[in-house]
């Protein structure tokens, strides 16, 4: 089963792909990781390195493509990441998690430890629209079309237990369509 876990910084979606993964004992892969590593690696925040992957797009690529190899050689993964639903068409399951600015921006906050709520507000503001302005320059991609995706739940509503339910449920639902076909 391949499932692809999509939203905005801040909506939930490494906890949702990391309870999952957790759960049906599936290999997880997560974009947000691997860039949060190349931003470390680089001696950058994550804002710092998103600006130097504005000029640069062979860092988006790398994760990107790395991330569909990956995807492709498992038939059992979870790929976590702003564009997984698109570089891996062939999931099973895509997942969308939406959260209002102002929930995602207080996770961003307290996860990313930013001392202030409109430094953390303006950090995440300009993080996106680079983001969206890559995907949309590169791939062609324009980021708030949810066409791709299976399932678009709130997880401002919803906690990472009640969402892995939904999305248990739908996976219970394709594993019994599949197998009686």
């Amino acid at each position: 089963m391949r499932i692809t876990v999509s939203g905005f910084p801040g909506s939930g979606t490494t906890s949702l792909a990391k309870h999952l993964s957790e759960k049906y004992g599936i290999d997880l892969i997560s974009a947000g990781e691997v860039f949060r590593r190349m931003a470390a690696e680089h001696g950058m925040d994550i804002a710092e390195f998103g600006k130097l992957a504005e000029k640069d797009p062979s860092f988006d690529r790398l994760i990107d493509e790395r991330q569909k190899e990956i995807a492709i050689a498992h038939e059992n993964i979870i790929v976590e990441g702003r564009l997984s639903a698109w570089f891996v068409p062939e999931a099973d399951l895509k997942v969308w998690l939406f959260a209002p600015v102002e929930c995602r921006v207080s996770r961003i906050q307290s996860r990313d430890t930013i001392p202030d709520l409109a430094t953390a507000t303006e950090m995440t503001r300009e993080r996106e629209a680079g983001e969206a302005l890559r995907y949309q320059t590169y791939y062609g991609i324009d980021i708030s079309d949810l066409n791709p995706y299976h399932l678009v739940l709130n997880s401002d509503l919803l906690g990472v237990e009640e969402l892995g339910e939904i999305v248990g449920c739908a996976l219970r639902m394709i594993t019994a369509r599949s197998s009686s076909a």
